[in-house]
This record gives structure tokens, C-alpha cells and sequence, in this order.
């Protein structure tokens, strides 16, 4: 991703020429310095209401909800990519003429929050328990006040252009009015019911956790052989957790493994238990895993859990909560990884060990946010029952209602929401939205909707559970717009266009939205019922070695730091360069620098048009009145546009960064200022047309470029233009004029020569700015006369003098013919120190090649030597050999020293 210049043009355009009739306009620093203008740009466009969405326009909506980030956040990169992703999408959207709403807000954030609280307590001596749930809550509210939300400060770093004032969170009154209302209507459909299950739980938290919060790892176990029962009635079973073999309730074994067709029906016993259990068959068991048999622990484990329930079997739980052991006997008391190898012992002191395996790796769900190992466990929670609700949520990416991008992660997203399971939605946390659900003394179960009063009187409690974090969120696309009410955001508003996020939450976040948006707005009159039209999944942020980032590693990047070096246009741009929809994107630092130097280029670029009077306040003249360099540069212009316009809706943003950055460099920087410099300096209705064209084609392109760098665009462009601000801009579109393919040839012809005469040159040892008298011919043959004048002013050659001797002459075809170009280097050059320099540089090159072919014919090397390292070998001697090939005609063709 370098941004860096590719060295072929020795005329640098960022370097500003002073024109003689057109001064430097005072308004535009030399330099561009965005850490002085950034805050102040951003708080101008916030203080005009450029963002403020109005529910009562005419104009069509475009609608993106932020991604709530948790209350406890701060900005990192992967949401420094989203969060450019979406003001890109929204920024073009707005110059389009669309009704913008880009929506922001907080999640509460339960377990990471309440962690956070808990352990600011710590730090005083106290626990919630002191508190008591009240007072906690209330702390937890203080201490959101003070620190929650300094993320949504670090967005305006980053230029986020999202609505201010419809900014939301998940508990506040109306979104906490929108969870009641939707579970209370859940629950009296039946899709909301309380059952034990198997459940993730966090034995330090204290809680149930959902899929996405449990992060798994490859650790270090052991996997324990044991045999049960005795003589040819026994059965050996494998496991990695022997602690549970204390609530085991079954042997199971494939119905079709004829190892065990003789014991399925009959019984074992399970050692250090005197207790007898059935030998199931189930086809749930592999048999080529271990021994074929495995042990039944229902309460301990999801997929014994699922046995159990088919075969009848009761549920033993053998440890708390803590994770303590709680059946009595010499194990009662044991936290779980003391009691494992105690339990391991006693049977190896029974002769019950078969086989032991250290280290056994094995993948070991850990809670996300204190890292301790999880423990399945059965518990009474509430639930969601998903079947109808996930099929409808399939059924609207089938039926193109919504449309994932890329298409490839689709099959992803069937894979998950087809096969969902129930829902686990009660937290035993107290920083939440606490459950609706009132218990009364007779056994009595009352759900409580929004605007109904709860049951009172002796012996009536609510529920002390609150609801997983995931329930709210997703309800996000339209409690933020007011439902359950019927407000004009909701009517102008919902659905939402785009969501926006990294594909690592697909099967959590976004089908969750699928399933509350299909099933609340299902009945609302000329609302589609689907929360969004369209999904982008973006990619994980990597380093520069494409390894995940994370504290551990010690490789994360801090976004902020890179907008304070290089300002926020260079670390957006660095970012969207890379981002390919669904691929993971791989950052380093070396890239912002270069995102900053293309910034640069563009500030120089604006700078040298202006001295060169660009102008914006005349329409361009007739196409039959312009030069080739201005058709051609016209008609690039009208492609970037087309191709800029597909790539947004397509979400290619690296695709479309690129082409951006490709022909604001190489095209219009590169070429087409230097040739539009040479035509200016000729005065007249010529230099005026060229004027206009330089001015209408920096105008479009810092309209293109303002969704990706908006700080620097608007600034330029304000100074080009006089215009009142890019974020209310009309998105450019393209001309309509046919493209004129002589100009483009010819100007492609006069590229290749100039740059073939500019390598000539400095194969010749001219310094890149040092004139020389040359001549060029035959431009005539290959339809390039006009350009001569073009061609020589970037390759600094002068009329020739009476004295003019060729002593260096160059031919370079083109497509039409031949143009053979002549320069007198006589009086240009040390011939003497130049023929000393690449003297030098051959012996370089002569000691090289000798190496090489030392090693090439030492037969102990190239038989020994692996296939790349003798490849890498041949590869040099190539480069060697031409190197002197080249050096030897450049001596030979040096005139003789005067």
C-alpha cells in the first residue's frame, strides 16, 4: 500500500510554481496542519445542522444505525474501519440529495460494566453485596455519567458525521419502555418461556453468558481413560473433565457399534459412586472417537444435556455455582480444578484408570471479560423460543428483502440462523434491564407490560434477573426511532438502508436485529418489516504480519494516535484502502504515513492549481475548443466518476480508494498538472479553457474524495471554490460526452516519451532538473506534433543552439512509428566523474556476478542447497549480468572528455 511516487517524473507538481499573473491566494497555508483545523471544521458542520436528519423531508431517507459500542469502550481500529465505512456511505448519500440519518448511542454494556463498577468498588474495600442491588445501581448510573461515552467524544475525532441529537442508549426511558413492550408481547405469544437448560456460566461473574461472550482457546488438559463396571460387562470411557463422572447418568455408545450391541439395555456401575447406570445408544456418539463409549453427564454438559432429554435420564448437578463440588463424600468442598485430580487419584487407586494422556490440547471456552474457564451447567434461565422467528429472519436474505454483502458469507449466515438454537436471555447480573416477571405467594406468573401496574401486596417479588445485553441491542434499528410508538421517525426512518459491521457478529448481533425487526414491524401498514435493505461485513483488523490484534500480543494500534501523526483524513484512507468486503485487513504504521503523504500531494496539487489560476466560476468551453491533455484528462475524470459511483454501491471501498488515489496521483498530479502548466504558460483562450479544466477537475475530485478525507476536501475545496461546505455539496456525476480515443492515444503516446526520454536522461547522469538542448522526430509520423512543445517542457530540453552536437540520442517506439530524440550532453555533464561513477558501479557488478557464478558451479552447493535459496542465487547472476550489459554501453556511449 505504499503511497509513495513510483520516481518515473523528475517535475515534481507538488512543488507550488508561482504564476506571474495569477498570485498565490492568501487563504491556503503552505502546509497542511490538520490537528489545527480538524475540531474546529468538525464542530462547524455539527453546529450548522448539517447532520440533523429532518423526519419531514421530502427528500428519500438513507438510514444507518451506529452500532451501539459499549458504554465502557473507547475508539479502537476495528471501529476506527466501521465507523469510515459508514460516514463514507452517509457523507455521499447526503450529496446525493437523501434524506441522511446516521444515528448514534451507547450500549450499557451488563457484565463489562458491572465488572467495571465491581471493581472500582474493590478498590475501596467494598462489593455490591455492602451496596446492596439499589445503591449499586445508582453507583453504576454515576459511573456511566462520568465515564461512560468516551467513545462518542473519539468520533468527532475521526469526523463521524452522525446526528447528535437523537443520540440514544439502551436504558434509556424509551428504549427501556421498547424492551418491556416487546417482551411482554413475546411472552404472551409463547416465545418467551423459563426452563432449565444447559447454560455457558461464569463461575467468577456469577452469571449465564451468551455464545459471544465465551472465547475459546486451545489449552493444555488431559484426557483420562477409565473403565467402568468390571470383566467382560465393563466399558472404558475418555474424558477431559473426570469431576464430572460424579453427576453421571449414563454410558453412551453409537446404536451401530457392534463392539457394545451387547451391553446397550443393561447397566454399570459408575465408580467412586456405588451408583448404577444405564448403557444408552445414541447416534449423537462418534465411534471413532476414543473408545466409542462415552460417560453422560446431563447437567454438566450441552450435548449430554441433549442425550439426557432423549433417553429420559435425570439431571445430577455435582458443583455450585463457584464451581465448588457439593456432592457429599471426600470430594464435597473441592473447587473444580482441585477436585479433577483428586478424583483422578482415587481411581488410579482402584485400578480404574485405563490410560492418560498429558498434555491433551483441547479447545476451553473462557469468559471474554475475566477470563475464567466457563463451565456448562444446568440452571433455571429464560429463553426464546427461535424456530418461526429465525426462519423468517432466513427467509428475508432468501427472498432478497436483504441483501448481505459479500455475497460469499450468505451460506454463513444460513448455516448459523437455520440451525439457531434457543435462547438464553437472563443474566444474574443487576446492572440491566431487569426481567418483567412478577412471582406471587401462590406460585402465581405475571409478565408486566410498559404501561401496566405490577402486582402488589404481601408475598409478591419480580424476578432478580436482567436481560442479556443482546436482547436490547436488538431491538436497535427501531427503538431508536421511537417504537413501540408511532413517530415520524420510525415512518420516514425504518428500515434502516445500511448496517454496517465485522463479520465476527453476524451470527449474534445481526440475527438477532433479523429476528425482533421481522417480528415487531411485521404488522405495521406500507413499513417493510426487515430492519435493514442491505448487511456489509467487514473484516477483522490485523497487523502488519497478519496476526489478530490484542493486548496480549502487545501488537494493537491506537487510532487516536495515528489521527494526532497524520491527522484523520490519512487514517480513514488508510483504512478504507484496505477494506475488501469480508476480508480481513492487515494496518501498519508505515501505511498512515503514506495515507498522510498522499494528503500532502493533494494539498500541493490544489495549492499549484490555484497559483496557476484554476477556476470554478466559468463552464467549461466546447469540447472542440480544448487541447488533447484536457479531453483526455475529462474523460478519466468521467470514468472515475462512473467507476467511484459502482464501487459505493457495491461496498468496494479498497476498489474505490484506489481508483481515487490512482488518478489523483499518477493521472492528474503526475501528468496532467505539468502538461496543464505548459499550456497555461502560452496565455489566451487556450490557457483560459485549460484553466477552467483544471479548475472543474479538482473541484470534482475533492467532491469524490470528501466521503473518504473529509477535513482536507472541505478545506481545499472551499478555498477552490467559495463555496459553503462539501457535506451539502451535489455529488458529481458524469458529463454525458463521448470519449474522445485520438486525444487519449495521443496523450498515452506523449507519456511513454516522456517518460522513456526522462530514464534517458538520468542514464546519462542529468541531474532531473538540469536543461539541455535536444530535438525531437519524426513526432509528426506518430500523430504527436502538437504534443512537442508538451514533450520538451517536461523533459527540460532547450531550443537547440548554432553549436548543437548530438552526443546522446534516444529511439522510442510507438504504436505508429518511431521518435528518435537527440540531446547535446557535452556541456551538461562531468564526463570524466560520470565515467568514474559507472566505473564503479560495474566492478560492483562484475563482483557480483562472479560470486554468484562461484556458487552456481560448485556442484556441493547446488546439490545441497535448497530449490529457493539456488533460485534466489540465479535470480542475482541475472540482475548482475544485465546490470553490466547496461553499464558497459551507457561507458561506451560517453563522449570522449574535453
Amino acid at each position: 500500500m505504499s503511497l509513495e511516487s513510483d520516481g518515473a517524473h523528475f517535475v515534481d507538481s507538488s512543488v507550488v510554481t508561482e504564476s506571474s499573473t495569477t498570485p498565490q491566494r492568501p487563504d491556503l497555508p503552505p502546509a497542511w496542519q490538520p490537528s489545527e483545523v480538524e475540531a474546529e471544521l468538525y464542530q462547524g458542520w455539527v453546529d450548522r445542522g448539517y447532520f440533523t436528519a429532518d423526519a419531514g423531508s421530502d427528500k428519500p431517507p438513507f438510514t444507518i444505525v451506529l452500532p451501539p459500542p459499549n458504554v465502557t469502550g473507547s475508539l479502537h481500529m476495528g471501529h476506527a474501519l466501521n465507523h469510515s465505512v459508514m460516514d463514507a456511505l452517509t457523507r455521499r448519500r447526503r450529496m446525493q440529495g437523501y434524506e441522511v440519518l446516521w444515528l448514534p448511542g451507547m450500549d450499557h454494556a451488563g457484565i463489562a460494566t458491572q465488572n467495571a463498577v465491581e471493581r472500582d468498588l474493590a478498590n475501596n474495600g467494598l462489593s455490591r453485596g455492602d451496596l446492596g442491588r439499589e445503591k449499586f445501581v445508582a453507583r453504576v448510573w454515576e459511573w456511566k455519567e462520568e465515564y461512560g461515552g468516551k467513545i462518542l467524544d473519539q468520533m468527532r475525532r475521526l469526523g463521524d458525521g452522525v446526528d447528535w441529537s437523537r443520540e440514544r442508549f439502551t436504558m434509556d426511558e424509551g428504549l427501556s419502555r421498547a424492551v418491556q413492550t416487546i417482551f411482554k408481547k413475546m411472552f404472551d405469544d409463547g416465545l418467551i418461556y423459563r426452563a432449565e437448560r444447559i447454560i455457558n456460566w461464569c463461575p467468577r461473574c456469577q452469571t449465564a453468558l451468551s455464545d459471544i461472550e465465551v472465547e475459546h482457546s486451545d489449552d493444555d488438559g488431559e484426557l483420562v481413560s477409565i473403565r467402568y463396571g468390571d470383566g467382560a460387562d465393563s466399558i472404558v470411557v475418555a474424558t477431559t473433565r473426570a469431576e464430572t463422572m460424579l453427576g453421571d447418568t449414563a454410558v453412551a455408545v453409537h446404536p451401530e457399534d457392534e463392539r457394545y450391541a451387547h451391553l446397550i439395555g443393561t447397566e454399570v456401575e459408575v465408580p467412586l459412586t456405588g451408583r448404577r447406570v444405564p448403557i444408552v445408544a445414541d447416534e449423537h456418539v462418534d465411534p471413532k472417537f476414543g473408545t466409542g463409549a462415552v460417560k453422560v453427564t446431563p447437567a454438566h454438559d450441552p450435548n449430554d444435556f441433549e442425550i439426557g432429554q432423549r433417553h429420559g435420564l435425570p439431571n445430577l448437578t455435582v458443583m455450585d455455582g463457584r464451581g465448588v463440588i457439593t456432592v457429599r463424600g471426600p470430594f464435597e468442598g473441592l473447587d473444580r480444578f482441585e477436585a479433577r485430580p483428586a478424583v483422578v487419584a482415587a481411581l488410579r487407586d482402584q485400578g480404574r484408570i485405563v490410560a492418560e494422556k498429558r498434555p491433551y490440547v483441547h479447545s476451553v471456552g473462557h469468559c471474554e471479560r475475566c477470563g475464567t474457564v466457563v463451565e456448562p451447567r444446568l440452571s433455571l434461565q429464560w429463553w426464546v423460543k427461535v424456530e418461526g422467528i429465525a426462519k423468517a429472519a432466513g427467509d428475508a436474505v432468501r427472498d432478497g428483502r436483504t441483501t448481505v454483502h459479500p455475497a460469499d458469507l450468505t451460506k454463513r449466515y444460513f448455516d448459523w440462523v437455520d440451525n439457531l438454537h434457543d435462547w438464553c436471555i437472563s443474566r444474574q447480573l443487576w446492572w440491566g434491564h431487569r426481567i418483567p416477571v412478577w412471582y406471587g405467594p401462590e406460585g402465581e406468573v405475571v409478565c408486566v407490560g410498559p404501561d401496566e401496574q405490577p402486582p402488589s401486596g404481601e408475598g409478591w417479588r419480580q424476578d432478580e434477573d436482567v436481560l442479556d445485553t443482546w436482547f436490547s441491542s436488538g431491538l436497535w434499528p427501531f427503538s431508536t426511532l421511537g417504537w413501540p410508538e408511532k413517530t415520524a421517525d420510525l415512518a420516514k426512518f425504518y428500515p434502516t438502508s445500511v448496517l454496517s459491521t465485522g463479520y465476527d457478529i453476524l451470527f449474534f448481533w445481526v440475527t438477532r436485529m433479523m429476528m425482533f425487526g421481522l417480528y415487531a414491524m411485521k404488522d405495521r401498514e406500507a413499513i417493510q418489516a426487515v430492519p435493514f435493505e442491505h448487511v456489509y461485513l467487514h473484516g477483522l483488523i490485523r497487523d502488519a504480519n497478519g496476526k489478530k490484534m490484542s493486548k496480549s500480543r502487545g501488537n494493537g494500534i491506537d487510532p487516536l494516535a495515528w489521527i494526532d501523526s497524520y491527522g484523520a483524513d490519512a487514517t480513514r484512507f488508510t483504512l478504507l484502502r484496505g477494506a475488501n468486503p469480508g476480508s480481513d485487513l492487515a494496518v501498519a504504521e508505515e501505511w498512515a504515513a503514506g495515507a498522510r503523504n498522499f494528503t500532502t500531494k493533494l494539498w500541493n496539487a490544489t495549492r499549484f492549481a490555484l497559483s496557476n489560476g484554476a477556476a470554478v466560476d466559468r463552464p467549461l468551453p466546447a469540447r472542440d475548443a480544448l487541447t488533447d491533455a484536457d479531453r483526455w484528462i475529462l474523460d478519466l475524470l468521467d470514468q472515475l466518476v462512473s467507476d467511484v459511483d459502482g464501487q459505493f454501491e457495491a461496498f468496494q471501498f479498497a476498489k474505490l480508494s484506489e481508483a481515487l488515489y490512482h488518478f489523483t496521483w499518477d493521472e492528474f498530479c503526475d501528468w496532467y498538472l505539468e502538461l496543464a502548466k505548459v499550456q497555461i504558460a502560452e496565455g489566451g483562450e487556450r490557457a483560459e479553457a485549460t484553466q477552467s479544466v483544471l479548475g472543474h477537475v479538482l473541484d470534482v475530485v475533492l467532491r469524490l474524495l470528501h466521503p473518504l478525507t473529509p477535513f482536507i476536501t472541505e478545506t481545499l475545496w472551499k478555498t477552490l471554490t467559495g463555496g459553503e461546505s462539501l457535506v451539502v455539496a451535489e455529488w458529481p456525476k458524469p458529463s454525458g460526452a463521448e470519449r474522445d480515443g485520438t486525444a487519449a492515444a495521443r496523450i498515452e503516446g506523449l507519456k511513454k516519451l516522456v517518460t522513456e526520454i526522462r530514464r534517458f536522461r538520468s542514464d546519462q547522469g542529468l541531474r532531473p532538473t538540469q536543461k539541455v538542448e535536444g530535438k525531437v522526430r519524426g513526432a509528426c509520423c506518430v500523430d504527436l506534433l502538437d504534443q512537442v512543445p508538451s514533450v520538451k517542457a517536461l523533459t527540460r530540453m532547450t531550443e537547440p543552439g548554432e553549436a548543437f552536437a548530438v552526443s546522446a540520442s534516444l529511439e522510442v517506439g510507438l504504436p505508429k512509428g518511431t521518435v528518435t530524440v537527440e540531446l547535446d550532453t557535452s556541456g551538461t555533464i562531468d564526463v570524466v566523474a560520470e565515467r568514474k561513477r559507472m566505473t564503479k558501479d560495474l566492478a560492483v557488478a562484475e563482483k557480483e556476478r562472479a560470486q554468484c557464478e562461484g556458487k552456481l558451479n560448485n556442484a556441493s552447493f547446488t546439490d545441497k542447497a535448497p530449490a529457493d535459496v539456488v533460485a534466489k542465487i540465479q535470480a542475482r547472476l541475472a540482475v548482475a549480468n544485465a546490470d553490466i550489459e547496461r553499464l558497459n554501453a551507457r561507458i561506451a556511449a560517453l563522449p570522449e572528455p574535453k
